[in-house]
């Protein structure tokens, strides 16, 4: 069985989706839809901008959609999964190219959810941490010591958790994860304490944008980040998107799931092989490709 996933938010780069742009009639039209819809030419950061302006999140987020959600589009009849899963905003590319909302709606809603959470981040100076060498529960059990807020951000693979908080909560947590023998703790160079209670803000501006667009049948399941499940009603997918920002993401648990469903090969489609490598990490007997 086949599973198309999609990468979210770190995997851009200068140039993504340029050559697509380029040769392929349907992304250009799709590329050129997106500047209207934006109100702003994102095709011009995306393909000639520098690494700062592909940095804001409000424009990291609608790139990597737009690249990863396109490539699906151009692809016809050759996108065939069986089942499709997103990282983080990459859920809302799985969810257009499974069908779930139409091009349009889907980036708006990425584009309210890149704006709010740019300004949760602003109005609440926070950020995030690499844990590596350390078991998940581990992991959990030293973020409920830290007195600031502190959470589980990312299951990214087994002995890889991404954790979330406010800085000084940070700090003192990725001192505690080295006392109690992990390899690494790394503050990351982010804006903010994503899938974390500190996105508060930002996830009710976007609860009420999902409330309001209409949602339709899959055409496969949807593996979820919030409960690594997969999912093809309507209602279900919408209760899970909205719930998605203040939430872990599951992603070795979705693969886990996956695999136990009987998942064979992972196709990445949008820029970088982020996935893939975490895919090789957890289920070492997926065969993993990617499209960009």
């Amino acid at each position: 069985m086949k599973a198309f996933v999609f990468p979210g938010q770190g995997a851009q780069f200068v140039g993504m989706g340029k050559d697509l742009y380029e040769n392929n009639a349907l992304a250009h039209e799709m590329f050129e839809k997106a500047n209207d819809v934006l109100g702003f030419r994102i095709t011009d950061m995306m393909f000639d901008g520098t690494e700062e302006d592909l940095r804001q999140t409000k424009v990291t987020q609608p790139a990597i959609f737009l690249h990863s959600v396109i490539l699906a589009k151009t692809l016809g009849e050759e996108f065939n999964p069986n089942m499709v899963a997103g990282h983080s905003l990459g859920e809302f590319s799985a969810l257009v190219a499974a069908g779930v909302l139409p091009f349009e709606q889907g980036l708006q809603l990425v584009s309210t959810r890149a704006k709010a959470m740019q300004t949760a981040c602003e109005n609440n100076p926070s950020t995030m941490a690499a844990i590596l060498g350390l078991p998940n529960e581990k992991v959990e059990e030293i973020c409920a010591t830290i007195d600031d807020v502190v959470a589980p951000a990312n299951y990214n693979c087994p002995g890889q958790v991404v954790i979330s908080g406010t800085i000084s909560g940070i700090e003192a947590a990725c001192s505690k994860m080295l006392e109690a023998g992990a390899r690494r703790a790394l503050v990351l160079k982010v804006g903010g304490a994503f899938h974390s209670p500190l996105m508060e803000s930002a996830h009710a501006i976007l609860a009420h944008a999902i409330e309001n667009a209409d949602f339709a049948t899959p055409i496969c399941p949807v593996y979820q980040n919030v409960d690594a499940k997969p999912h093809t009603c309507p209602k279900e997918i919408k209760e899970n998107l909205i719930s998605q920002l203040t939430s872990p993401v599951k992603w070795t648990q979705i693969v886990q799931n996956m695999t136990a469903d009987g998942l064979t090969e992972v196709v990445e489609l949008g820029p970088g092989s982020v996935l893939q490598g975490l895919v090789k990490k957890i289920s070492p007997e997926v065969i993993t490709s990617g499209k960009q």
